[in-house]
């Protein structure tokens, strides 16, 4: 049997198609939504089928949390969710959301928002990794 063409990635950059964030705008003070992240694309990368995004984020629970819901936002359209995970005030706690979405635009904004239900004192996030493969 003849051998197969081979392909190899080995000089291949993907790098401009692969973005990520890990700093911490902000932490969740009660149960207001808030904006824990930030992540822009870059600009002049050709999307093709659009964006995969993924977040995880680690913090402790203020005060009379019982929940945390984690979204990943472009402008005010919810692309991805952790769906709300049952918490305990002042325990430590990771939540992860994924999603698609197949109208990003050359340069598009996206926020990771966090919101801790009946929290009444500020939740405090220690770390979070927000990213986006562009296909």
């Amino acid at each position: 049997m003849t051998d197969r063409l081979a392909f190899s990635a080995q000089f291949l950059d993907l790098s401009p198609r692969i973005v990520y964030s890990t700093a911490v705008a902000t932490s969740p003070t009660g149960s207001t939504i808030t904006t824990i992240g930030n992540l822009s694309l870059p600009s002049g990368v050709t999307i093709v089928k659009g964006v995969l995004l993924f977040a995880q984020a680690q913090y402790t629970v203020g005060t009379n949390g019982v929940s945390v819901l984690l979204q990943i936002k472009n402008g005010s359209t919810v692309v991805g969710t952790s769906g709300a995970i049952t918490q305990v005030a002042t325990q430590l706690g990771q939540n992860s959301a994924w999603g698609v979405d197949t109208a990003a635009a050359d340069g598009q904004a996206y926020v990771l928002a966090m919101t801790v239900a009946s929290g009444s004192a500020t939740s405090t996030v220690s770390s979070l990794i927000f990213g986006a493969f562009i296909i």
